[in-house]
């Protein structure tokens, strides 16, 4: 039998709403008239690394060769490559009611509410009926929390952080937090700190995947460079997951992976209602690049390269960040 899978109950929905609103909104805006709502929200982003880390789901999983493992920094175009990768791997002809049918995220079962929201790693059989016996698995981990093996492959994606900005505050705001989003500048003081509740450091995970490109078995693919060539982006990835195909399949990939095509079933990849009375925000929104000037100031976009560029430096990092970034001019 298919899986299915199973977004928040209602009563769930129900009760992350009342929490939202009724506790969480009045907090933030308490503490951010304190002037500690940046101090609050990292601390709580700490501890929910430290609690992360302790349930890995990865831990004691040895990926096999069937294993293709799609790894970014939330809101870095993850379902735009998971939706590449997973269509090269069935010639362009998969079907599905929703994307996390068949692709494992297994990062879910340490967060509370959407534990159900993605077919479990160990159901996900479905690759040994796929043409190129390969299945997508979906992670937004840093680098030193994922299962290496040689067998598998490692699929990274860069976006320019003044975008992810963007991109996450509008989502949050929109899908789950609603009235008790905090600022725009709680948001952007939290984002340049180490504990950024969606993913932590930006620095840190990119630099992580970077450092790892010099495997054979990983990828690190630029959002810039798939805005700008996705055909050249499709052809990349089947030559690094050694798929074979006739030019036709590839037309198809590009195809179904265009942002025509996924905006207008962005249904089949939305986390879908969180709660009962707000509307899900679009998991699809514009997919630009260079376009944080929507809630971010040139001075504010100034902050964000200088404040990247030196927390890569201080790692060590050789990451090209104006390669893969739009550097805001002086």
């Amino acid at each position: 039998m298919a899986y299915k899978r199973r977004p928040p109950s209602v009563a769930a929905q129900i009760a992350l709403g009342a929490l939202m609103d009724g506790v969480w909104g009045p907090v933030v805006r308490l503490q951010e008239r304190r002037g500690a709502a940046v101090r609050m929200l990292a601390a709580l982003a700490r501890q929910q690394d430290k609690r992360l880390r302790k349930r890995n789901p990865f831990r004691g999983y040895i990926p096999g060769p069937q294993d293709v493992f799609v790894m970014t920094y939330a809101k870095s175009g993850t379902n735009w490559m998971m939706q590449i990768a997973h269509q090269l791997i069935y010639h362009g002809n998969s079907e599905y009611d929703h994307l996390h049918d068949l692709v494992p995220w297994p990062d879910t079962k340490a967060m509370p509410f959407v534990k159900k929201y993605a077919i479990p790693l160990d159901h996900a059989t479905h690759w040994r009926q796929s043409p190129e016996r390969k299945r997508v698995i979906k992670t937004h981990f840093n680098w030193d929390m994922l299962p290496i093996s040689d067998q598998a492959r490692y699929i990274a994606v860069v976006r320019d952080p003044k975008d992810i900005f963007v991109s996450n505050y509008l989502f949050i705001r929109d899908g789950v937090y609603g009235p008790a989003m905090p600022t725009v500048d709680t948001w952007f003081d939290l984002f340049l700190s180490p504990h950024f509740p969606l993913g932590g450091s930006w620095a840190v995970n990119t630099a992580g995947y970077w450092a790892a490109r010099l495997r054979p078995n990983v990828f690190v693919a630029s959002f810039k460079e798939m805005k700008r060539d996705l055909r050249g982006t499709v052809v990349k990835v089947a030559d690094f997951l050694d798929i074979r195909v006739p030019d036709a399949v590839i037309d198809e990939v590009c195809r179904r992976s265009s942002f025509e095509y996924m905006k207008a079933v962005d249904h089949k990849f939305s986390m879908g209602k969180m709660v009962a009375w707000r509307q899900p925000g679009a998991m699809l929104r514009k997919g630009s690049q260079g376009g944080s000037s929507e809630l971010l100031s040139r001075e504010r976009q100034r902050q964000i390269d200088m404040h990247f560029v030196a927390e890569l430096k201080q790692l060590g990092s050789d990451f090209p960040y104006d390669e893969f970034c739009d550097v805001t001019p002086s």
